[in-house]
């Protein structure tokens, strides 16, 4: 655990007493300050109350003896209105942050340690988790945290010269004040959470804010797949506040790294010197990841890893759980755990990974417009669709994609392994759902694993070879 000791001798509020709550609060508790803590949660409240924490009605506080208002992520900060606490808080002039800014007031107090933080729509946990393990891999004492596996104070401290690899939402990034990272990672910004934050300008603004206090000691890796991505490189650029290296999956932009054709290629010094082929690593398909490798390499550079050691170890990467996760491979047809698709954007990465796809969607929708998907379609043999979505899906899909409404994971992956068998010929049964997972499942870890459990029973034992025992 990380101890903070800013606020020794002083109250502080917390409300959301989830992950990170609860971490905010023996942090705090063990930096010796008095925290009043609430949530609606009374087992989360018990917990708190565990860890040395006073749980109170916390819309009866006087603001004005509080020095810090600490809430979780998803406790709205703007949009569509301020909380009321966080309201009450803003009105009697109470600093209203997050376990990241915590964190960074805590560094002082740790042996000096470098952190990289990684954000974007898409692709921020995989890179996260991928950046951590070349990290290790190439004899790092790393940590791996924040909005991805243990929370950011949970976290052990490091030795100096450690390195803190954290998975940055939106949410988080909105409850900074003072945190700067010495690799900032942005991937790329697709219309997401804009019921949080209003509209894409303010999403994208927020994004950009991971930046905002870098120096030239620091870098930033940019995606520049997208149009924002290439105006907020240029824009750095211009500035000369830290050093940018661009990333593509597509090209080698100046300065930066790219893969082309499955190469991965390095532009950092000026010339383009060809790293390594990508295609043998499994949990490294699609183009995205492509991205993904591309970013966790420049991070690792940035660093000072070593080209071919940074390239080796991410050629060993295992990848990560619900995230175009090889499950099972039965003859063939390979089955496909992609539940952390929780919007179109992201259903596109892997819908581009494989060819002959019977693709199940649906659960509670951001969209009901699929047309994004099109360049796509001719890849989907069938959909099928579960959820809340199911009927707008099929609307959308209507006379262009032939799918059928399955109703449930269970109906879905029985017709989908039934569809496959039938035609013979190599394919792909996809879990992808382009959805939130709220209407029949906790959470997409939750999904993901029901799946994985169904196709243990759909798909017969002789014909069942688990992933790395298949193709």
């Amino acid at each position: 655990m990380i101890t903070v000791h800013a606020y020794q001798g002083k109250t502080v509020a917390v409300f959301g007493l989830a992950r990170s709550g609860l971490a905010s609060v023996e942090a705090l508790v063990s930096g010796g300050a008095r925290v009043l803590a609430g949530d609606d949660n009374a087992e989360k409240c018990a917990a708190a109350k565990k860890l040395g924490a006073e749980v109170i009605n916390l819309g009866a506080v006087n603001w004005r003896e509080v020095a810090a208002f600490v809430v979780s992520p998803g406790v709205p900060l703007t949009h569509p209105a301020p909380h009321p606490y966080i309201a009450a808080a803003q009105a009697a002039g109470v600093p209203v942050i997050g376990d990241m800014e915590l964190f960074a007031q805590a560094r002082a107090d740790l042996p000096i340690a470098s952190v990289v933080a990684v954000t974007g729509t898409n692709g921020k946990s995989t890179t996260t988790a991928l950046i951590g393990h070349v990290l290790q891999k190439t004899d790092h004492a790393a940590a791996v945290g924040g909005n991805i596996g243990r929370a950011v104070l949970d976290l052990d401290p490091l030795p100096e010269g450690g390195i803190y690899v954290l998975e940055v939402s939106s949410y988080q990034i909105d409850l900074m004040q003072s945190f700067v990272p010495d690799v900032a990672v942005l991937l790329n910004i697709t219309p997401d959470h804009l019921d949080r934050h209003g509209d894409m300008a303010h999403y994208e603004a927020v994004k950009e804010r991971l930046f905002a206090g870098q120096t030239t000691n620091h870098a930033a890796v940019i995606g520049v797949d997208d149009a924002h991505g290439i105006r907020f490189a240029s824009r750095l650029a211009a500035a000369h506040n830290q050093r940018v290296i661009p990333i593509s999956a597509d090209y080698v932009p100046g300065g930066g790294i790219g893969v082309k054709d499955g190469i991965l290629l390095d532009g950092i010094e000026g010339a383009m010197v060809p790293i390594g082929n990508l295609a043998g690593a499994v949990a490294l398909r699609g183009r995205h990841n492509w991205q993904n490798a591309a970013a966790a390499y420049a991070a690792a550079r940035a660093l000072g890893v070593p080209a071919g050691a940074a390239f080796r170890a991410l050629m060993t990467f295992p990848g990560l759980e619900h995230r175009i996760e090889r499950v099972a491979v039965a003859g063939n047809i390979e089955f496909v755990n992609d539940s952390k698709a929780t919007n179109v954007d992201a259903a596109s990465k892997a819908l581009a990974t494989f060819e002959r796809i019977y693709w199940i969607a649906g659960g509670r929708p951001k969209t009901a417009d699929l047309s994004e998907l099109s360049p796509l379609f001719p890849r989907i043999r069938r959909a099928y669709l579960i959820g809340e979505a199911a009927k707008d899906f099929a609307a959308s899909l209507n006379g262009k994609v032939d799918h059928v409404i399955a109703g449930d994971l269970n109906a879905a992956v029985t017709m989908a392994h039934a569809d496959a068998m039938k035609d013979g010929a190599p394919a792909t049964v996809l879990l992808s759902p382009a959805c939130a997972s709220f209407d029949q499942f906790s959470d997409y870890e939750a999904r993901g694993r029901a799946f994985k459990e169904l196709v243990g029973r759909v798909v017969t034992h002789t014909e069942l070879a688990f992933a790395g025992e298949g193709r």
